[in-house]
């Protein structure tokens, strides 16, 4: 349970202003169905963080001792970098493809989620909690979770909430969670 909820925080919390979230508001604003977009967010973040939490696992199997807890920690210190440098939404139009919203929500998804933060943290969370599904269903959760309100609210959501505020608490999460990791 203690991966489930660790891995539902961070990134939930790291999710927030990143350009993925942008792009659930681009994809929102341009077609106007939230059903097919959550699940082709669902689909797309499902994949990319099974792929991720299985490659961390594997990294957690097969290090052990000092080494592992230092690449864990150096993790979240990226994850914690990372989130300090704001992200710009990009002003591209997403073009709807043959198989639609979802699966253009899809394409777009999974593509830009390579490599993002939250990819990142998924791998070195099932590499520092030795587990696969509770890590990939925390993530996955908290990717739904934190896109959701971009997907229905859009807009008005940045009259709400500092995006600056909830990057900065993505930084003092990440780098609580690589101090845990080291102390543990």
């Amino acid at each position: 349970m203690e991966a489930f909820l660790v891995s539902f925080g961070l990134v939930a919390v790291a999710e927030l202003g990143d350009k993925t979230q942008f792009l659930a508001l681009m994809l929102a604003s341009r077609f106007h169905r939230p059903l097919p977009i959550l699940a082709g967010i669902f689909v797309a973040v499902l994949i990319n963080h099974l792929a991720s939490a299985a490659l961390g696992y594997f990294v957690g199997v097969k290090l052990s001792g000092p080494w592992l807890k230092w690449i864990i920690a150096a993790s979240f210190f990226a994850v914690a970098i990372w989130a300090i440098i704001p992200e710009k939404a990009e002003d591209e139009r997403v073009p709807a493809s043959r198989f639609g919203v979802f699966g253009a929500t899809v394409c777009a998804f999974f593509i830009a989620e390579l490599g993002d933060k939250t990819e990142v943290a998924t791998a070195a969370l099932a590499a520092r909690f030795g587990v696969l599904l509770p890590v990939v269903a925390g993530t996955v959760l908290a990717m739904l979770v934190a896109n959701l309100p971009a997907v229905l609210l859009g807009r008005q959501l940045a009259r709400w909430v500092s995006l600056k505020t909830l990057r900065w608490g993505a930084v003092v999460l990440s780098i609580a969670l690589g101090i845990w990791t080291l102390l543990a």
